[in-house]
């Protein structure tokens, strides 16, 4: 399921960076926002990996650059969250207490790095945010793929 996720990751940020994608046009958005929900939680669950097809839909509806990062935001909030309950729910998190010391301290570094995010962010320009963006998602895409393959 990793190579696959990883590959679809490739091919949406190779496809972003050639400035090929698609839009969501306003009046599908109520039928579309359920379905893409449903299957951003299948894919989740299966892989562990909440940005497929959160993240392309979400970009497809053409939203303000900080309307898309709330946005985000909130669809990964959302998606830790159910995933914490489920793993909890079958047992994957078994000993909460112990990896709760882990997690903690894991939050200095990812409030350091969210902060640093949020001030180069207000500081690039829309284009380059698209930019940085995509070479993100292929970042992880990649590392997806080769993580399997070497």
């Amino acid at each position: 399921a990793s190579v696959g996720l990883g590959a679809a990751l490739v091919l949406y940020a190779i496809l972003g960076l050639a400035k090929a994608g698609f839009t969501t046009p306003a009046r599908r958005e109520a039928l579309m926002s359920p379905l893409v929900g449903v299957a951003t939680g299948l894919v989740t669950g299966a892989t562990g990996v909440f940005v497929i097809p959160a993240v392309p839909y979400l970009q497809s509806l053409r939203l303000e650059k900080e309307d898309l990062i709330q946005a985000l935001g909130l669809s990964f909030t959302v998606s830790t969250a159910a995933l914490a309950i489920g793993l909890f729910r079958t047992g994957a998190l078994a000993s909460p207490s112990a990896q709760l010391v882990g997690s903690v301290a894991a939050l200095v570094p990812a409030l350091a790095g969210m902060f640093a995010g949020q001030a180069l962010r207000q500081k690039m320009s829309v284009e380059t945010f698209r930019k940085v963006f995509f070479a993100g998602l292929l970042a992880l895409g990649v590392y997806l793929v080769g993580e399997l393959v070497f």
